[in-house]
């Protein structure tokens, strides 16, 4: 008895420990705004609280100089539908957390343990309604259909009203998208290249403009630019990220041209899948903006990232042909830089950098150096002054997740992530870049956490990594 006593008691105070240590956590972060000077793709963003932005299978729409971003919630122990949040910004870098727009709903279709996906948001010409459509699921992905909901507001909350329809049934697919063209008319997009014309309040289908005309080819995105359509989509490779690819027409309704792949082969589109492009239209020039998702399963809300590239579009070409880290926009010009800087840089065997646990530094296949461990909880980490540090690993298909702790010189944590280091596509890059701090000292420290990314698709297939190793290329300092 006295021992089971004792066993109780150290439970006890391990949870008022841990208890205290998330109170003060979560006072940290919320002192922390997620400020940033540019788009970093493959890292995790930062809200105005210092939460992780959570906002996949997005889109973006402008309203009074703001760019309002949709996109899914998610948890990390299911992929049952968790709401749709919106987020603001004026630059496309720092984003403000405005609310669930769309929460779960109490009963029904995007209920508890249903699915919502590929959230898209259209103001109507018309009626000057937000019209926000979403692919709607059963848990068990059985039950597919394109809904719709509704508000007067922009970031809602909005209105679930159900299956969007046309001829009075349905759509029943799952993968879908949006396009608003030059004249007001909207537009759904499906897998397999199927196009659908929107009624004049957004609120039903009016016609079928172009038929299924490929097999696969999900996630589908459409832009338009001096009068041709460019509609891009993925392979069907479950969340697996593969080489994305495009069609080009003169009309909407087609005929459409297949024109290859729109990043370099191998690629895996920059290890992203296509969710929408927006276009920035400036004074001097209008840049459009890919926005991918990196996704990360099972733990979707914490590891799941973003890759935005601006695309270079000649005639029937469109392509990203080369992965910026790092780039700004200047929104009044609609000008894209790349940023090239001088920061310091520090190899993963500079003696700053302490190890603790068993580790191995390794020659890879770039003809580079890194270290790699899979032993459960070791460690390295960094002391740097500075205002923002930046973490490179030579992704691969045997890494898995690593936990990140920041905090300052007095030990406080300023702010934690868990990382993603899985690709099927090799490669070194940045994982992980803080917001820029207060000039001052500070500690990094990454942790092996024994666990990686795997799931399966509806024929059982078995995705993801093969392996649980951290690995460190570099760290950047500025």
């Amino acid at each position: 008895m006295f021992k089971n006593h004792n066993s109780v008691f150290r439970n006890l105070i391990k949870k008022v420990v841990y208890l205290i240590f998330l109170i003060n956590t979560s006072i940290v972060l919320a002192q922390l705004p997620g400020k940033t000077d540019a788009v970093y793709s493959g890292t995790p963003w930062f809200d105005q609280n210092g939460n992780v932005v959570s906002a996949h299978g997005a889109n973006i729409i402008k309203e009074n100089g703001k760019f309002y971003l949709f996109g899914e919630a998610h948890t990390d122990n299911s992929n049952a539908f968790a709401g749709f949040n919106c987020y603001s910004s004026k630059d496309l870098y720092n984003w403000k957390f405005e609310r669930i727009a769309l929460p779960v709903q109490k009963s029904g279709k995007l209920g508890t343990n249903s699915v919502g996906e590929r959230v898209k948001v259209m103001k109507c010409p018309k009626t000057k309604e937000y019209i926000m459509f979403m692919h709607a699921d059963s848990i068990t992905y059985k039950n597919q259909f394109v809904g719709y909901a509704t508000s007067k507001k922009i970031t809602g909350p909005y209105e679930f009203k159900g299956a969007l329809l046309f001829n009075g049934k349905p759509i029943k697919k799952w993968d879908m998208g949006v396009f608003q063209d030059t004249d007001g008319s909207g537009y759904i997009l499906i897998h397999g290249g199927e196009i659908y014309k929107l009624g004049d309040d957004y609120k039903s289908v009016v016609e079928q403009v172009n038929p299924n005309m490929t097999s696969g080819f999900e996630s589908p995105t459409m832009l338009k630019k001096d009068g041709l359509y460019y509609l891009i989509g993925s392979h069907l490779t479950s969340w697996e990220r593969n080489d994305n690819y495009y069609y080009t027409s003169n009309s909407i309704k087609g005929p459409w041209i297949s024109r290859g792949l729109i990043a370099p082969e191998g690629s895996l589109t920059w290890n992203s899948q296509s969710t929408f492009v927006l276009p920035i239209v400036g004074t001097k020039t209008t840049t459009y903006l890919f926005m991918g998702d990196r996704w990360s399963f099972p733990k979707q809300a914490s590891s799941a990232t973003y890759v935005w590239q601006p695309l270079v579009i000649s005639g029937t070409s469109l392509s990203m042909p080369t992965y910026q880290e790092a780039w700004q926009i200047n929104i009044g010009t609609g000008i894209a830089t790349e940023i090239k800087r001088g920061d310091t840089i520090i190899e993963n065997t500079d003696k700053r950098i302490q190890y603790t646990g068993n580790w191995q530094q390794l020659n890879n296949e770039n003809g580079g150096s890194e270290s790699k461990s899979d032993e459960k909880d070791a460690s390295f980490s960094i002391q740097f002054s500075g205002q923002q540090i930046a973490l490179y690993s030579y992704v691969g298909v045997e890494n898995g997740y690593a936990k990140m702790l920041l905090s300052d010189k007095k030990g406080k944590i300023i702010t934690t992530s868990l990382i993603d280091m899985y690709s099927k596509s090799p490669l070194s890059t940045p994982v992980f870049r803080s917001p820029i701090l207060k000039k001052d000292d500070y500690k990094l420290t990454v942790y092996v956490t024994g666990e990686r990314p795997n799931w399966s698709d509806k024929r059982k297939s078995i995705y993801g990594s093969t392996g649980n190793f951290v690995s460190l290329d570099k760290i950047i300092i500025n």
